[in-house]
Parts: C-alpha cells; sequence; structure tokens
C-alpha cells in the first residue's frame, strides 16, 4: 500500500473517530435525551440489539439499490450506444432522457406506484431508483463514445475494420473512463432512489427497507432505531462510493492518466 493511499484512507478515518468521540462526549455532558440526540454508543448498542429487524430490512434496501443500478448499466449503455450511433435518434430522444432525470423522484412516485400497483411494491421501488440512476450512465457513455480519436477513426476505417472491432479496439476504451465516471454517481444515486421511493410508499409493506424503519421508528418516536437505519444507509452509500473508486482504479490503473500513479 502506497503512503498516498494510506493518508487518503486514514485521513478520513481520523476525522471521523475524532466527530464521533466530540459527539459522545457532547451528548454526555449536555445530558441529551435519547429521543433528541442518541449517542454514538447508543446508536451502536441499537444496531446490535435490532439486528434481526435491520438485517432483512438492508437487504431490502441494497437489492433494490443493486438491480435498479445493474438495469441503468444495461439500458444506459444501450440507449448511449444506439446515440452514438445516430445523431437523429440522439436529437429526437435525449430531450425525453433529461425529462425523466430533472423531475423530482418524490413527484413521479406517487404515479409509479398507481400505474405499477400496490401488489408490487418492489417492483415500484425498483422503478423509482432505475429513475435516477440512469441518466448518469447514458450521458457519460454517450459522450465517452463520442469522443474517441478523429484520427483512430479514420485509421480503423481506412484498414477496414469491422464494427465489433472498432467497439471493442477504439469505441470502448474511449468510452470506459467516462462510464465509469458515471457509475460512480449512479451506484449512490441508486441507493438514494430507493430511499426515496421507501419514504414516498411509507411503511405499509411485507417487506421493509431502511427508509421504511426510519419512517416507522419516527412514528414510535423510537429516534436511537431512526439513527441506527440511518447509519446503514449511509455505511452503505461510503462502502459503495470506495467500492466505485477500486473498480475505475482497477480498470484505469495501467493506461488512463486518471488512474495511473493513485495507487
Amino acid at each position: 500500500m502506497s503512503d498516498r493511499l494510506a493518508f487518503r484512507i486514514a485521513a478520513p478515518v481520523l476525522l471521523g473517530m475524532i466527530l464521533l468521540v466530540a459527539w459522545e462526549a457532547w451528548v454526555r455532558y449536555a445530558e441529551v435525551p435519547r429521543y433528541l440526540l442518541p449517542a454514538p454508543s447508543d446508536v451502536a448498542s441499537t444496531i446490535a440489539a435490532q439486528w434481526s429487524q435491520l438485517a432483512p430490512a438492508w437487504w431490502v434496501t441494497l437489492k433494490t439499490m443493486l438491480v435498479a443500478l445493474a438495469a441503468a448499466v444495461l439500458l444506459g449503455v444501450a440507449a448511449a450506444a444506439l446515440f452514438a450511433s445516430s445523431r437523429l435518434i440522439e436529437t429526437s430522444l435525449y430531450p425525453y432522457a433529461v425529462i425523466l432525470q430533472v423531475t423530482p423522484l418524490v413527484a413521479v412516485a406517487p404515479f409509479i406506484v398507481i400505474w405499477v400497483g400496490w401488489e408490487r411494491i418492489w417492483l415500484t421501488q425498483l422503478v423509482c431508483a432505475w429513475i435516477v440512476a440512469f441518466f448518469p450512465i447514458l450521458a457519460n457513455t454517450t459522450v465517452g463514445l463520442r469522443s474517441a480519436d478523429s484520427g483512430l477513426r479514420d485509421l480503423f476505417a481506412l484498414y477496414g475494420a469491422s464494427p465489433w472491432q472498432r467497439l471493442r479496439l477504439l469505441l470502448a476504451p474511449s468510452a470506459l473512463p467516462y462510464f465509469l465516471a458515471g457509475l460512480k454517481v449512479s451506484a449512490n444515486l441508486a441507493l438514494v432512489g430507493a430511499v426515496v421511493a421507501e419514504f414516498v410508499i411509507g411503511s405499509q409493506v411485507e417487506n421493509p427497507g431502511l427508509a421504511s424503519t426510519i419512517f416507522t421508528s419516527q412514528l414510535n418516536t423510537n429516534t436511537p432505531l431512526m439513527f441506527a437505519a440511518l447509519a446503514l444507509i449511509s455505511l452503505t452509500g461510503i462502502v459503495t462510493f470506495f467500492a466505485m473508486e477500486w473498480v475505475s482504479w482497477l480498470l484505469l490503473r495501467r493506461w488512463h492518466a486518471s488512474a495511473v500513479g493513485s495507487g
């Protein structure tokens, strides 16, 4: 492990530990009631005590995020390839992709619930998470496919390269850094979409997620459980971010300037 990588890991971890200690000390010193602000130790003990409730909820949210991200990658890359192949198709469809992105999810989610139906509520959550995760993949991959060097394009055409050869040897490597940048954004947006969908739908579901747990805990004034669920959501987002960073570094470290020497 290089000194630079160790510093990138140690600095935020150390700051986080300092903040947690300060939080714990202030809550104890000021005698803040647990229903207003539980101490980090209370949150940790709640996670341990309520793990049988939190673990299934965590899995529901995580499953929604992962499936939505996979769908965003598959459909986003396919749509980007279609857009890159035809300016007419891109000009015709891109504004609708933008509309899908800029429309607030909390405004769209109730309609999705009505159209999909309460009997398929997990599919509703999946669609909501997919909506917010789709656009960064589409936009970044489209730019990447169009950014291949024009001289190399002419060279491939001169040597009569097949469409598959152009895609595999020229367009895909050119688009990969852009795709990975979009993937970093979409991964956490999928988590945000899953959480927002659970909040909009509420707690009246057979298999509640972490946001539904927060919603129910709020009604019961169970603040430590709210913080416990929130801590798991935050932990999921942090792990996802660093996982995407690692994947990006792993794929680009040998040839792209954004990753060479960063390990």
